[in-house]
C-alpha cells in the first residue's frame, strides 16, 4: 500500500494548533534501569504516562477531532477501546464540544470507564474486542457518528508524530528507540517522525507474545489479524493490524520483538523498585524488551524508551506486577 506519511512541518503545525490540549511530557534519565542493565548503557525514558488522559492516545484523538468538519462534529463520535482510547476520545470530544458514545470491553477497568464518563461520554459495554468493533460500526451506521479509530489513519499517525518530534527535540543524541506496539498507531506515527529527523536511529517495536499482530503482519507481508488476544497488556491487545499503520511501521521500523507475560510482570516490578512508578503492563513493555530480547544488542548504547501511558488501579497493578522479579537485587 502506497501511503502518504505526515511531514515534520504538518506534525509541528498540529502541535501548535493543539496548544495546551496536550502537554510536552518529560524525557528523563532512567538511572535505576541502567543499574539493572549494567555499566556503559545510557537509558532515557519519554514519560508519556504524564500526558493528559494518562496516555499518548490523547494526541491521536485530538488530531482526529481537529480535522472533522462542523457537520461531523455535530453528528458526534463513537470509538472502541479497552480503556485508554476511550478516555482519550472522551477527552477530545469534550475539548471540541462533541457528543461521544463509546464502546468499551466489559472486563475493562472500572477506573478507566469512570474516567471516560467523567468527560461526558456515554459508555456501552461488550464482551469481546470483535463484538465491540461490530457494535461501534452499527452505531456509526445508524446514528451517523464519526468513528474515531484507535490506531489507524493519517490523523492518528499525525498525532503520534508529535511525540516523536518531542523526543528528538528533547534528546538529540540517542542510538536506539523502543516503542510499544498494539494496533500500530503509536509506532507508525513516532517512527515516521523520528525517521525523518534522525535517520540514523535504530527503531524497535515490542509486542506481547499473546497479541503479536504486527509481527505476524510483517511475516505475512501485509496487515493481518489474530483469532484471540491473550495478554495482561490489554492496551496493546489489538486483534488485527490495518494497512496505513502497518505500512508506516514496515517502512520505518528496523525490528520487532515479542515479550512474554512473565517479562511484563517482571518489568512492572522492576520499574516500581528502581524508578518508583507503578505502571500498567503496556507501559512496562519497552523495559521488558530492553532487559530481555534486546539486552545483548543494546548494551553499551544510548537507548530511548517510550513509556506509552498508564491508567491502572492499585488492585490490578498489585495482582499483575512481580515484586520479586529476577532483575531486582
Amino acid at each position: 500500500m502506497d501511503v502518504i506519511a505526515p511531514s515534520i512541518d504538518e506534525i509541528k503545525r498540529l502541535a501548535g494548533k493543539l496548544g495546551e490540549r496536550i502537554v510536552r511530557t518529560p524525557v528523563t534519565r532512567c538511572a535505576g534501569l541502567e543499574e539493572a542493565l549494567g555499566p556503559g548503557t545510557r537509558i532515557q525514558g519519554k514519560l508519556e504516562f504524564l500526558q493528559r488522559t494518562g496516555t499518548f492516545k490523547a494526541r491521536g484523538a485530538l488530531a482526529t477531532l481537529d480535522a472533522l468538519s462542523a457537520a461531523e462534529r455535530r453528528a458526534g463520535i463513537t470509538a472502541v477501546s479497552a480503556g485508554n482510547h476511550a478516555i482519550a476520545a472522551a477527552y477530545a470530544a469534550e475539548s471540541y464540544a462533541v457528543d461521544a458514545k463509546l464502546v468499551m470491553l466489559s472486563n475493562a477497568s472500572p477506573v478507566r470507564r469512570l474516567a471516560a464518563e467523567s468527560h461526558g461520554a456515554t459508555v456501552i459495554l461488550e464482551e469481546t474486542v470483535h463484538k465491540a468493533f461490530e457494535r461501534a460500526e452499527r452505531i456509526r451506521e445508524q446514528e451517523g457518528r464519526f468513528f474515531v479509530h484507535p490506531f489507524e489513519g493519517p490523523p492518528i499517525a499525525l498525532g503520534a508524530g508529535t511525540l516523536g518530534v518531542e523526543i528528538c527535540e528533547q534528546d538529540p543524541d540517542f542510538d536506539a528507540l523502543i516503542v510499544p506496539v498494539g494496533g500500530g498507531g503509536l509506532i507508525a506515527g513516532v517512527s515516521n517522525a523520528v525517521r525523518q529527523l534522525r535517520p540514523d536511529v535504530t527503531i524497535y517495536g515490542v509486542e506481547p507474545a499473546g497479541a503479536d499482530t504486527m509481527s505476524r503482519s510483517f511475516a505475512a507481508g501485509e496487515a493481518t489479524g489474530i483469532d484471540r488476544v491473550d495478554t495482561i497488556a490489554d492496551s496493546l491487545g489489538a486483534p488485527f493490524a490495518l494497512p496505513y499503520s502497518y505500512t508506516l511501521t514496515r517502512r520505518n521500523v528496523d525490528e520487532l520483538c515479542r515479550v512474554s507475560e512473565q517479562a511484563l510482570r517482571d518489568a512492572m516490578g522492576l520499574l516500581f523498585h528502581r524508578m518508583h512508578i507503578a505502571v500498567e503492563p503496556a507501559c512496562a513493555a519497552t523495559t521488558a524488551a530492553l532487559l530481555g530480547p534486546l539486552r545483548r544488542e543494546l548494551t553499551g548504547k544510548r537507548v530511548m524508551l517510550v513509556f506509552c501511558g498508564s491508567n491502572i488501579d492499585w488492585n490490578t497493578w498489585s495482582a499483575q506486577a512481580n515484586l520479586e522479579c529476577r532483575y531486582v537485587n
